[in-house]
Formats: structure tokens, sequence, C-alpha cells
């Protein structure tokens, strides 16, 4: 018994030298040059940095970073928000590209954790391959969506952000329909690297 709690000893000690996290997915690999990195400007709010991982989400990362590029997301809106939920943003002219939904319970191998400040593809109900635009950003975590939805990066700066926009905004309902008068607007999404 005295030899198990001094094992234990150790790993508490190690676990707080090296800044471990039991249950917590590390997204970030120090020196990892395959990330990109985005920021969302939010009128009226401020800027959400993000850090995609195209190791874990190769497909959904070129398709937000192609739609960027593009100027799509520019002037769209978050326009369906859940409190303790997430924000979901990008609704607009559909880009007609639907892309494989990357994710286990459609077979592809995802590690990346449906926690605060996690950017992962909205899809339609039933339809694993329906994603195209539109992206939601974790406010709290949920992990019960893992597997379900394509996780591909997180917040790297602006949660304030994300937490006032969550927060404060006018809902109609438990579905987090917002009225369009209500809905923040995206200013620009640019890609920085």
């Amino acid at each position: 018994m005295k030899k198990l709690k001094y094992i234990f000893s150790i790993l508490l000690v190690v676990v707080l030298l090296t800044g471990c996290e039991f249950g917590t997915v590390r997204h970030k690999e120090e020196g990892n040059k395959d990330m990109r990195h985005v920021k969302i400007e939010v009128e009226k709010y401020g800027t959400i940095e993000l850090e995609l991982d195209p190791t874990e989400a190769p497909i959904t990362v070129e398709n937000f970073i192609t739609l960027a590029k593009n100027g799509y997301y520019d002037g769209t809106t978050f326009h369906r928000i859940i409190k303790g939920f997430m924000i979901q943003g990008g609704k607009g002219k559909e880009s007609g590209r639907m892309i494989k939904g990357e994710f286990s319970d459609n077979g592809v191998k995802n590690n990346i954790s449906h926690t605060r400040g996690t950017i992962s593809m909205a899809r339609m109900a039933g339809y694993n391959d329906s994603a195209t635009t539109q992206f939601f950003i974790m406010h709290q975590d949920t992990p019960s969506i893992d597997g379900q939805y394509a996780a591909f990066g997180h917040v790297t700066k602006g949660m304030e952000v994300v937490d006032a926009i969550a927060e404060n905004t006018p809902v109609e309902d438990t579905n987090g329909t917002t009225l369009e008068e209500n809905q923040p607007v995206i200013k620009k999404v640019t890609v920085l690297d």
C-alpha cells in the first residue's frame, strides 16, 4: 500500500510540473508546423483567434481555409446560439460542396474533443457527409457529441468574445434560434498562415 501511495505521489508531482491535465485532449503539439491559424472579427464584439489542426481533420481544415480565403464568411452571422453549449455561424449562400465528415461515427479517427473553445463543423442530422460552410465554437465542454461532428481546431485567443456572444445574445427558443437583427455579424475571417 505504501508503494502504491508513493507511485501516486510521484505521478501527481509529474502532472503538476508538466502542466498535464487528466481528461483534456492536447490540441497543439510543440513545434507542429502543420497547424493553420485564422482570426474571426465579429462586429461590436472583437476578434476570435483559432488554431486549426489538419492532422486530425485535413478535409475540414482545407474547406474552411478555402472558404475564408474566398471571402465566403465575410458578412455572415452567428445565427444559432445556445448558452452553455455553442455558437454557430457561417450560414449564407451555400458553397455547393459537401465534405466528408471527419469523425469516428463516420469511420474517421479524430482525437479532438468538443471542449470549451473547440471549433467544429455543423451538418444535417442523419447525414454524416453533409457539412458545407456552417461551423460552431463550443461555449462549454460537451464531450457527449464527440465522434458525431468534425472538430478541427480550437480558440487560442478571444474566448471572452465567444462568452459575450453566448451569454448576451437574445434567442427565441431552446434551439438557439436568433432573430436576424440580433445575430452577431462576422465582419471578416482572415487566414493568418
